[in-house]
């Protein structure tokens, strides 16, 4: 299934030359924290709810045009890059439109992260590994070949977090030797922030750190 198969046509974009009443009533009507609007077919922006009902019901649209969200996305978008979008608008409705900013529908949150949880990432069978590294010292080439020379398979991998010049690697694997392949990305400088039962390392070092304390009571 194309990320383009969620779009959705129930909604056309109110005009700027209605009351807000009118974005008003699909407000109650809906639980969508946006609405698009028109003029003359092209694609404005969108009014949010929080603004809708403090404006007078009466007044046209155009009005309160400086309040216009500009957010939308294209039809070739990529979905990793529509749900972006939605992260970054803080909305839960994402309108779609051609090359020529003409409304082809608009994608709802629920059924692209639905998208989402239907890829291997997070479908398919597989641990997550997090790793971090210097952001000058990694790369995704290094990474694909450790996890390659191990028997492994990559079924996404991200950059989860970068902070104090470390990035933060979120990767799924399927079909590795974890100890391994754990041991692999050591030898590599990688330091291991998730925690693994088979990670004999960090057993290993546990048993020897209950070994010495036992020592020094003594």
């Amino acid at each position: 299934m194309l990320i383009t198969d969620y779009i959705i046509n129930d909604i056309k974009p109110v005009s700027e030359t209605e009351p807000v009443s009118a974005v008003q009533s699909i407000f109650s009507q809906t639980t969508y924290s946006h609405v698009p609007v028109s003029k003359d077919g092209t694609y404005q922006g969108s009014l949010a709810e929080n603004d809708a009902h403090c404006y007078e019901g009466k007044t046209t649209i155009s009005e309160y045009r400086h309040s216009y969200s500009q957010f939308f996305v294209r039809f070739d978008t990529n979905w990793l890059d529509v749900l972006e979008a939605f992260a970054q608008n803080s909305t839960n409705i994402m309108p779609v439109l051609d090359e020529h900013n003409s409304y082809l529908g608009y994608y709802e949150l629920a059924d692209v992260m639905n998208f989402f949880n239907s890829t291997p990432f997070i479908a398919e069978y597989g641990s997550v590994l997090i790793i971090e590294k210097g952001i000058l010292d990694y790369s995704f080439s290094e990474i694909s070949q450790i996890i390659e020379s191990n028997d492994g398979t990559i079924l996404g991998a991200f950059i989860s977090k970068i902070e104090n010049d470390v990035a933060e690697i979120s990767i799924k694997v399927g079909k590795a030797n974890f100890n391994d392949l754990l041991a692999a990305f050591r030898r590599y400088s990688y330091n291991i922030v998730s925690s693994h039962q088979e990670d004999t390392f960090v057993r290993d070092l546990r048993e020897r750190s209950q070994y010495l304390e036992k020592y020094l009571n003594i």
